[in-house]
């Protein structure tokens, strides 16, 4: 593949934030300030510090191996061919499913009301239907295309953002985001730190487009790391601007565009306009990294033995067969599901992931490099958020917990059928 189509620095930079950003400070703000009150701007700073822990694992990988498998390639070098990654890649590429299907919802969700269509069981599938097919075709033009359209999509997007964060700023009310700390505030704070510890994952991205980047092994941990400190400025600024300048009963009561209420007071109806509009930008650029990743996953297994053949046909940048059957199955569970309840399971796999790409750093740390104190620290760290997040999903929503160890369990009966009937193998990782 010729130099002209890779993605440098900036626009794997530019995939990670968007898929950050759009993922969550627009869907999930307001269920955020129900649990965490004015404790919103501390919330996403220990967030941080969760991704932060990971992303440590997924830098050091990341100078060392090249491969769009991401962090199930981390897995496979410190476990072997083990049924474990076998059943995380199936998890994996499943995830990025979903989480097309969530993204395609939320757009029809946000552009149905603005445009002033009814809102339909057929206007949101037709929605779901278009906006999916636009990105597969703006994805079949290679990675140089998914790279320079979401450089633009994520300059607007912030732009959009930025006019927020300096108006609400200006506007603030001190009272409003006092941070409080008594037990219950602090019990909050917890519930909404593993919650919007999701809002972070999209750096992982990163790894998945590795093969198609500018000099990978300097650039993946440069992009994971500047994507983190962006992103956690953002959240940090947005909340504060949100909180403060609308009283958390106002904030809580508008949930699914939060932000778009929140502007009102201090840019009136242009605000709620304008950031209605960028949150459709917003979950434009995630749905676009996710199923350039997901597709860029799904060729992966099939090339390193993880997918079935029918995903490897030629070269990934001839035929796209994993591009259309992720795009396709992404448009299937968008019309046919309801997903909250799904996207909840998506994060305890991520979070399950990220486990065990820290336990294969430990493994392999004299190979691989790092500190096994501050490895060990950080796995502990995010065994607890793990841990966590069942409880909560298990006080709060029970079925989504019965959920959750479903979809484990079935991911792992897959894996083991399929290699009992096919007695399929990963190949070998390969180090560039």
């Amino acid at each position: 593949m010729g130099e002209q189509k890779k993605i440098t620095l900036i626009g794997a930079i530019s995939m990670a934030v968007g898929t950050m950003v759009g993922a969550s400070i627009f869907s999930i703000f307001g269920v955020g300030a129900e649990i965490a009150k004015q404790d919103l701007p501390e919330t996403f700073i220990i967030s941080a510090f969760y991704a932060f822990a990971v992303a440590y694992s997924y830098m050091k990988f990341g100078r060392k191996i090249v491969s769009n498998a991401g962090p199930i390639a981390f897995v496979l070098k410190g476990f072997g061919d083990t049924i474990v990654t076998g059943s995380l890649s199936v998890l994996m590429w499943l995830s990025y499913v979903v989480s097309i299907s969530l993204f395609a919802k939320g757009f029809a969700g946000y552009f149905i009301p603005l445009v002033g269509i009814a809102s339909t069981p057929f206007s949101i599938g037709a929605t779901v239907v278009i906006v999916i097919s636009f990105f597969t075709v703006l994805n079949f033009f290679g990675s140089k295309a998914v790279g320079k359209a979401e450089f633009y999509i994520v300059m607007i997007k912030l732009l959009i953002l930025g006019v927020f964060i300096v108006g609400g700023l200006f506007t603030i009310k001190p009272e409003l985001i006092k941070p409080s700390f008594d037990s219950s505030h602090v019990s909050g704070m917890l519930h909404a730190s593993v919650i919007f510890f999701l809002s972070y994952m999209g750096f992982g991205l990163v790894t998945n487009m590795s093969e198609n980047m500018e000099s990978p092994q300097k650039n993946v941990p440069k992009a994971i790391i500047i994507s983190i400190i962006i992103v956690s400025i953002i959240y940090v600024t947005v909340a504060m601007a949100a909180v403060g300048n609308l009283s958390l009963k106002q904030l809580i009561a508008a949930q699914d565009n939060a932000l778009a209420v929140a502007a009102q007071p201090f840019l009136g109806n242009f605000g709620f306009l304008l950031i209605s509009i960028g949150a459709l930008f917003s979950i434009s650029s995630a749905l676009n990294a996710t199923l350039y990743g997901g597709a860029n996953t799904a060729y992966s297994f099939a090339k390193e033995g993880e997918l079935p053949e029918f995903f490897e046909r030629k070269e990934w940048f001839g035929t796209k067969e994993g591009l259309y059957i992720t795009a396709g199955l992404g448009m299937l569970f968008a019309l046919l599901f309801d997903i909250g309840g799904v996207a909840a399971i998506t994060s305890s796999v991520f979070t399950v992931i990220y486990i065990f790409v820290m336990i294969s750093h430990l493994r392999l740390i004299k190979e691989i490099g790092g500190s096994k104190v501050m490895v060990s620290f950080n796995l502990l760290l995010i065994s607890l958020v793990f841990l966590l997040l069942l409880y909560f999903q298990w006080i709060d929503q029970r079925m989504v917990f019965y959920g959750t160890i479903i979809t484990f369990t079935t991911s792992f009966v897959v894996e083991f059928v399929y290699r009992k009937v096919r007695a399929r193998e990963f190949k070998k990782i390969h180090y560039h």
